[in-house]
């Protein structure tokens, strides 16, 4: 049986591809491929930005329940792993975003609203589907 978090964090990551999918061409059909591109270029570099954040929750996760002894420490230990690593990801993609927008001329509303699929599919899908999947989950374990 498939986890209610796994699959809340599926429903996430496929909605998220479909609205950038969905704003890339309205923003085609609506404006021109100026700001399609910008809208693009910021989805993709959410949706890596939200995987690479996923990856590095699963492992914190899994490296504090294999341990023994000694947890506080490795709790510790990982927080900081994890803090460090989200930190340095946050830097390179700030460093990504400026060589992009130096080299590329991109449509500051456009890019935003690339940025901002991410954030909007974990809304939309936790409001929509979430009590849904917990709800049905609590009645099966009661």
């Amino acid at each position: 049986m498939v986890k209610p978090e796994v699959t809340l964090l599926r429903m996430v990551q496929q909605f998220s591809l479909l609205m950038t999918v969905i704003f890339t061409a309205g923003s085609w059909y609506q404006y021109d491929w100026f700001m399609a591109r910008s809208v693009l270029i910021g989805g993709i570099l959410a949706y890596g930005s939200f995987l690479l954040l996923m990856r590095d929750a699963r492992q914190i996760v899994e490296r504090v329940s294999q341990c023994c002894d000694h947890v506080k420490a490795v709790q510790r230990m990982e927080k900081i792993r994890f803090l460090v690593k989200f930190y340095a990801k946050l830097c390179v993609f700030g460093l990504i975003l400026y060589a992009l927008s130096t080299n590329i001329e991109l449509h500051m509303i456009g890019l935003v609203l690339g940025l901002s699929t991410v954030m909007l599919s974990v809304i939309i899908v936790v409001l929509s589907r979430g009590r849904k999947i917990y709800s049905v989950q609590s009645v099966k374990g009661a």
